[in-house]
């Protein structure tokens, strides 16, 4: 039977569920303000992961893959410049400085990259309890005003012991989920480029003679050039409707977007503004791939065709209608796709089927559980947030509410990414301090 503790008698200033690079940003302003500050201006935080460890995106950390953003873009050098938390502080502790300034890019590895965030964690390890899941939320009462909130987690899973932490504010960065096509289930033989890595690395049995990828982003066009290594005697099949991978429009005036003036912007704007910079600017992030990526796609492809073994397909302007399971246990799945223009259907054997199709925000409702109702709501029955971050909540609520991801609706396109993951750490600290200065007066 499980049993309920306090983990302590700490009453936390802030307490972060979840711990990937915006709760880890958060973290490191945490600890900088605390190093600058006098014992009773210092904040109290923690932050609770499910994960035993810290991991980000591990399933896509291909060798060769590229980040997609600027290393200055990291979890420090936007907010503070001179941070020793930066990624070039962390390349100059490894040894690689000069090394990396000679290859002459903003782009580092996606494993360097990782690697820097698990430096960063290490450092970090005092504020985070790994292997801890969260199972519900309770509004505290201090008379009739809510002050508090009680964040209840399991730890050693599902017959672990229960933990009770009590926070005058949270600050929820969850992620996001995976996303498949509804009545798809994942299997041995149907993935989500969430797995790809593991469980390629994971194939003991024949190599596949044919590989099936749903999807036209940038996930999904590295997926396709991945599996086309790993499995060098298959048939790779890209299943798109686009007619093409359209490249990722990183050009520097399109790139403002992602500015802290350009989520001012969006959040200021009416709801069609909203949607209409939504709509203009969705291939800086959404289904676009980089240039080099199509370039050398294709390049494989066309060398193929010249020696008359084409193993990458591209069956573009095209849909997956039915996936019918293996008549066998180690049979072939068969899909069936239909060409958009003409409604003509073909059916593929593939041993392997990789959904491609993105994330989607966490449920925060869920999450919050009867918390979720002292939240406000707009007239989509979005949460509505404050320029801060923060959630607007009922007058009888002083206790506080942030959120990281899931803001798409109010900030904009960032509100998943790592361009202003340094900023809006700061921001988020700010406030935090700023409301504590005021119950402090009002006390």
């Amino acid at each position: 039977m499980n049993r309920v503790r306090r983990e302590d008698k700490t009453v936390h200033d802030v307490l972060g569920i979840g711990y990937g690079p915006s709760n880890l940003a958060l973290a490191i302003a945490i600890e900088e303000h605390n190093r600058r500050s006098a014992p009773q201006d210092r904040l109290q935080a923690a932050f609770l992961e499910k994960q035993p460890e810290f991991g980000w995106h591990r399933g896509m950390l291909i060798d060769d893959a590229t980040m997609q953003v600027s290393f200055l873009k990291d979890l420090v050098t936007m907010r503070d410049p001179t941070s020793d938390y930066s990624f070039l502080c962390y390349l100059k502790e490894r040894g690689r400085l000069v090394d990396f300034l000679n290859q002459k890019t903003l782009f580092p590895l996606r494993i360097e990259f990782h690697d820097y965030f698990e430096w960063v964690a290490a450092r970090l390890e005092h504020m985070v309890r790994y292997g801890h899941e969260v199972l519900s939320v309770e509004p505290v009462f201090d008379g009739a005003e809510v002050a508090w909130f009680d964040v209840v987690s399991r730890v050693g899973g599902p017959d672990g012991e229960q933990v009770t932490h009590r926070a005058r504010n949270l600050c929820l960065a969850t992620g996001l989920t995976p996303r498949i096509p509804p009545g798809a289930a994942r299997s041995e033989q149907v993935w989500h480029t969430q797995e790809l890595l593991p469980r390629t690395q994971a194939w003991s049995g024949p190599d596949p003679k044919r590989v099936v990828v749903l999807g036209a982003g940038q996930s999904a066009a590295e997926a396709v050039s991945y599996l086309h290594r790993s499995f060098p005697g298959a048939e790779v099949c890209a299943v798109f409707a686009k007619y093409g991978y359209t490249p990722a429009d990183d050009s520097p005036f399109a790139n403002r977007v992602f500015d802290p003036e350009g989520v001012d912007v969006y959040y200021r704007s009416p709801r069609e503004v909203k949607q209409s910079l939504m709509d203009y600017h969705r291939s800086t992030n959404y289904s676009a791939v980089d240039l080099e990526l199509i370039d050398s796609l294709y390049r494989s492809q066309y060398q193929e065709r010249v020696q008359g073994r084409e193993r990458l397909r591209f069956l573009n302007v095209s849909r997956i209608r039915e996936v019918a399971p293996a008549e066998q246990e180690t049979g072939p799945l068969r899909v069936t796709v239909e060409y958009l223009p003409t409604g003509e259907r073909s059916v593929l054997d593939t041993d392997l089927l990789v959904y491609a199709t993105g994330y989607h925000p966490a449920d925060q409702d869920a999450l919050l559980g009867r918390v979720a109702k002292l939240c406000l709501r707009d007239e989509e029955n979005a949460l509505r947030l404050d320029r801060d971050h923060r959630v607007a909540v009922a007058p009888n609520v002083s206790a506080g509410i942030y959120l990281q991801g899931s803001t798409e609706h109010t900030h904009g396109l960032t509100s998943t990414l790592l361009s202003h993951t340094a900023v809006r750490s700061g921001e988020i600290l700010d406030s935090l301090l700023g409301h504590r200065t005021r119950e402090d007066a009002a006390a």
